[in-house]
């Protein structure tokens, strides 16, 4: 057997956002959230997948949304790409979901609990030596928790998981040996193949179950991941270089002008020196701050126009970080 990335977008809301995942997402949630716990008996996912028909179709959201059955509303989103202004879009889409329960006139205790969960493959926090982190209103000083506990971010970093097959022992280990190694196997491990939940997932990740539209659109997928991480690292690199030429350069002039207009009062030689000395530390300083702003803005540039023909303007800024009006300019000429 052949196994599908759950990394990739489509994939990932295949498996735990199909109308047929209710067993797997509410096994996947107690284990992640719960700690194995049997906490959720039952949710409503409320954007379930759908198969692609036509490459290019507007709308698509990728993330997977269930409301509990204590009423608590959870984002799941599976984030591969370390994209600027990702922490942001997290925020924002989990309070935009809080803000929306309440139409016109209704009560704000109607408001109930909203669970941002996002796996990464990236490490988002290295300062922190641990795989899952969970984020809360706490008071500044005292860290106090707010008295309503309403909002709540969980992120799973998968770069910090490195148990082995032996080494599973909870729930939650073998749902991220899944995400982290299921299309490395050629088998479902026996341990694994005992959890009924992550038997079915696995059954969903099979590349004999899939239709040929789906084949494609997933290797479309891993094909762009792949292709705008290369695009990411050339563009840094490029970026980097004509930053630094441009820095060094301006660095230099200016650090020779001040040195010489240091050297009126402290004498030639030593001006000069001082000012070369300034330049050289100005110009590295102000390269390197071109060079990463040029390659990201390149960057998701680059990512931006490989995303025109599969999604619409909004989840192209989400994706990317840019504005509505920069993508808006990008797509223009296409129209």
């Amino acid at each position: 057997m052949q196994f599908i990335n759950p990394k990739t977008d489509f994939a990932f809301k295949k498996i735990f956002g199909s109308e047929q995942s209710h067993d797997v997402l509410i096994s996947f949630l107690n284990a992640i959230l719960y700690n194995g716990e049997d906490r959720i008996r039952g949710l409503i996912i409320l954007n379930p997948y759908l198969a692609p028909r036509i490459r290019g179709v507007k709308d698509t959201y990728l993330d997977v949304k269930a409301t509990l059955d204590n009423e608590t509303t959870v984002i799941i989103e599976m984030q591969v790409l370390n994209i600027e202004g990702f922490e942001k879009r997290i925020l924002y889409n989990a309070a935009k979901t809080y803000s929306i329960q309440l139409s016109v006139g209704q009560d704000y205790t109607m408001l109930n609990p909203v669970i941002a969960l996002t796996i990464t493959d990236f490490e988002m926090f290295p300062e922190i030596n641990q795989l899952t982190s969970c984020f809360i209103l706490k008071e500044k000083d005292f860290l106090i928790n707010y008295p309503i506990y309403d909002l709540e971010l969980v992120f799973v970093e998968l770069p910090k998981f490195h148990k082995t097959i032996d080494e599973l022992e909870t729930l939650a280990d073998k749902w991220l040996y899944f995400l982290k190694h299921a299309r490395e196997l050629e088998v479902v491990p026996e341990s694994m193949n005992l959890v009924p939940a992550i038997k079915q997932a696995f059954e969903f990740a099979n590349q004999g179950n899939l239709t040929r539209e789906e084949l494609d659109e997933f290797e479309h997928q891993a094909i762009f991941i792949h292709d705008q991480r290369n695009i990411a690292i050339k563009s840094m690199k490029q970026g980097l270089k004509q930053g630094l030429e441009q820095g060094l350069k301006q660095g230099l002039e200016q650090g020779l002008k001040q040195g010489l207009e240091q050297g009126l009062e402290q004498g030639l030689e030593q001006g000069l020196e001082q000012g070369l000395e300034q330049g050289l530390e100005q110009g590295l300083e102000q390269g390197l701050e071109q060079g990463l702003e040029r390659g990201r803005s390149e960057a998701k540039l680059e990512m931006a126009k490989q995303l025109l023909a599969l999604l619409d303007d909004d989840a192209i800024s989400r994706a990317t970080g840019l504005s509505l009006q920069e993508v808006a300019n990008l797509r223009s000429p296409l129209d």
